[in-house]
């Protein structure tokens, strides 16, 4: 469920970055340049270590989108895009609200 969701929002980044006149990443070495995440490695490989990696990532996505909203509208005047993100934070905070349910059981 979420990789659909998770493959939505790539393409959706890249559309807004392409209707803002700019071209989106489009190779492994850009992508690995832009990232603030890191892949774990994991010793045991069982559902809820992924559960919790995946939460790590939403909530570390969440706190970067949250620092640059703010300048989206301020710095760059692009209200446009300011939006663009308050509603991908919004989608990642729910993703992360999903995988937190599931963590509780």
């Amino acid at each position: 469920m979420q990789f659909g969701q998770l493959d939505e929002i790539i393409d959706s980044v890249a559309e807004r970055i392409r209707s803002i006149g700019h071209y989106a990443p489009a190779t492994l070495k850009s992508y690995l340049s832009l990232t603030h995440l890191t892949e774990q490695t994991r010793e045991k490989n069982d559902s809820q270590g992924f559960i919790k990696e995946l939460l790590e990532d939403h909530e570390s996505i969440i706190i970067i989108l949250r620092e640059h909203i703010k300048s989206f509208t301020n710095d760059f005047h692009d209200l446009g895009t300011s939006d663009f993100a308050t509603g991908l934070m919004e989608t990642h905070e729910k993703m992360a609200w999903f995988l937190r349910s599931h963590l509780k059981n």
